[in-house]
């Protein structure tokens, strides 16, 4: 995505109230998904062995910062991209039931990200993982979730526009499903950014369902998507229309995890069947690991897209080139 620098941008609230808002979203929201959902907040790991397999791969190019330990020789040390593995073992090992879940800050590094309005080297989202059964995986069951994290996120809207009024960018009022192979059946001749820009401007919050997989069309995937996580059939991205930068942000990455046959034939497709011998995916493969669903929902993104910010910077305190921090500052943008 390029650069959109905001024409007549005159933000309502000053950086000290801003780190309020944000306080306030976070604490509030992350009780409103915990309740909806049925999730317990527990710690997570900030870094994995690279010898695990638990770090998430993301598309499988990006590079993850990575060091070594005095106590550890010979052990190399990732931190995380994100945990989408990690939360499957931890409701393993922590005895969690039939339809619990938990949820986590995740805070992550990815050094090898362009950097744009909605896109920073640090990651921040509430990353969070239920149990199912193997029945339960469904679009169906995918489908109710996405509506409840929907309104979650309305809820909290709502008490945002109450604390904050004036100072609140409003959202729709539902979501719409649609699938990646319609998207392409729709606008063949567009690029996959330039179907997702036309799909949520039209529809305002759209759910994009069925990412990873190859497309009818082109032969190529929407968008790439590490095979060992989300099941390619039963996963998505929520996407809001965001009026202020007249453009599309994305909130949510989630998806119904892969069973042991989805993630044979994910590893084949995507040319990773070596994954299989990592001790995360031997249990999978073995049935030792429960069915679930889950996904992240980026925090700073919440509070830049409630907030009506033309920035993440805004949001969250990272690094950023000179020239990028002086050109949204002329803009009005106070970078944190």
């Amino acid at each position: 995505m390029t650069q959109i620098i905001p024409k007549d941008y005159h933000p309502t609230l000053s950086v000290r109230d801003t780190e309020a808002a944000i306080v306030f979203i976070r604490e509030h929201f992350q009780a409103i998904l915990s309740e909806s959902l049925n999730l317990q907040r527990m710690s997570a790991p900030m870094f994995v062995e690279k010898s695990t397999g638990l770090n998430d791969n993301l598309n499988g190019i990006e590079r993850p910062v990575a060091f070594d330990m005095l106590a550890k020789p010979g052990a190399t040390i990732e931190v995380v991209h994100s945990l989408a593995k990690w939360k499957r073992l931890a409701l393993k090992r922590y005895g969690f039931g039939m339809h619990e879940g938990l949820y986590t800050n995740m805070n992550a590094i990815r050094r090898d990200e362009e950097l744009d309005n909605f896109h920073s080297i640090y990651v921040d989202q509430w990353d969070w993982e239920k149990i199912i059964t193997k029945e339960e995986r469904t679009e169906a069951t995918l489908k109710a979730t996405v509506e409840e994290i929907f309104a979650a996120i309305k809820q909290i809207e709502h008490e945002v526009t109450k604390r904050y009024p004036g100072s609140t960018y409003h959202l729709p009022d539902k979501v719409t499903f649609v699938t990646s192979q319609e998207l392409e059946d729709r606008w063949p001749d567009l690029t996959p950014d330039e179907r997702e820009r036309e799909i949520t401007k039209k529809e305002k919050a759209v759910f994009l369902m069925k990412i990873g997989d190859k497309l009818k069309r082109s032969g190529k995937p929407h968008d790439g998507r590490a095979p060992d996580y989300d099941d390619w059939q039963l996963n998505g991205d929520l996407l809001f229309w965001y009026e202020p930068l007249d453009t599309r942000m994305e909130i949510s990455s989630m998806g119904i995890r892969v069973s042991e046959e989805s993630l044979r034939d994910q590893l084949a497709k995507a040319g990773c069947e070596d994954r299989a011998s990592l001790p995360f995916h031997q249990m999978l493969l073995k049935g030792d690991l429960p069915y679930t669903i889950g996904g992240g929902i980026g925090q700073s993104r919440l509070c830049m897209l409630l907030l009506g910010k033309a920035h993440i910077g805004e949001v969250q305190a990272s690094v950023w080139p000179e020239e990028m921090v002086k050109i949204y500052e002329a803009a009005g943008a106070r970078f944190l």
